[in-house]
């Protein structure tokens, strides 16, 4: 037979596990796990969206992909960033990568910041031993504002964000 104390300390345990899942889901780290950062870049370029249907037939703008050059400190572009999502150096390694975290842009009407898990698809070189690419102080690429008209039609929004590869 439990008591009023046991069942007020089950109840107490539930809200602090209740608190604790939300206070973890609030704060998402975006920070690679166990790795060492080999470069830091800028990018600059434009996020990409395709007007298409949705479940009840109504017109939307939906991200199909990111087009932008990346840049290092002194300004020299080193990489491509494209589909997939994928970055291509110019000695020809490549990486693609898919979400494994993200959380809001600081900025308002931005694109999220993100933290990508990589494979190498390329030739060896400058990308070839990447296993994370974070994408960090977003500005801008949120979807266009104004409304899409027609199925298929494109549209972009320009952004800049920093991108950190390590290995």
């Amino acid at each position: 037979m439990s008591t009023h104390f046991d069942r007020a300390s089950r109840v107490a345990t539930v809200i602090a596990a209740c608190v604790a899942s939300a206070v973890a889901f609030a704060a998402p780290s975006i920070d690679p796990p166990q790795a060492e950062p080999v470069l830091t870049t800028t990018a600059s370029g434009v996020q990409v969206y395709s007007c298409e249907y949705d479940a009840q037939q109504h017109l939307g703008w939906v991200f199909k992909n990111p087009q932008a050059t990346l840049y290092d400190a002194s300004g020299q572009a080193l990489i491509r960033h494209s589909a997939g999502p994928s970055w291509e150096a110019d000695d020809g390694s490549r990486i693609v990568g898919h979400v494994i975290a993200q959380m809001p842009s600081a900025t308002a009407a931005s694109v999220p910041q993100l933290l990508l898990e990589t494979r190498s698809t390329g030739a060896s070189g400058m990308l070839s031993a990447i296993r994370y690419v974070q994408r960090v102080n977003t500005v801008g690429g949120a979807m266009p504002a104004a409304s899409c008209s027609a199925e298929h039609e494109l549209g972009s929004s320009p952004y800049i964000a920093n991108y950190i590869f390590y290995k």
